[in-house]
């Protein structure tokens, strides 16, 4: 496995990370109607789950950039590289959203989305 595939696999769990800080200590947490108690919350919980659908949302365009680079026979330590800034970019993005920093969170989206648009000009 190389280590931009290991990168989109990490990738696809880190949504549910953001979920379980959501759900953090599940306090009257009712899994019959998981969607409308988020809906419900506030701080840091409405923040983590915000979160988790921003990096489900992230993960096609990631996904499909290794993926035809790899294809396409790019050189496979720069696919490797940008595909780690990009892991960097989102778990510290996670972290911003919580963290309430919004301008940070906006600069660290950008590098994680100029990591992608990098990996596909590779091909």
């Amino acid at each position: 496995m190389t280590i931009a595939y290991a990168c989109v696999l990490f990738m696809g769990l880190l949504p549910y990370v953001a979920a379980g800080i959501a759900k953090k200590g599940f306090e009257g947490y009712d899994n019959s109607l998981p969607r409308q108690w988020l809906a419900k919350q506030t701080g840091f919980r409405a923040r983590a789950n915000a979160a988790q659908s921003n990096l489900f949302e992230s993960l096609p365009l990631f996904f499909a950039s290794v993926i035809i680079a790899s294809v396409a026979h790019a050189p496979q330590g720069r696919i490797d590289l940008l595909a780690l800034g990009f892991v960097v970019a989102r778990i510290a993005y996670l972290f911003c959203y919580i963290a309430n920093w919004p301008t940070t969170r906006s600069i660290v989206w950008a590098a994680g989305l100029a990591c992608v648009i990098a990996i596909f000009f590779q091909i």
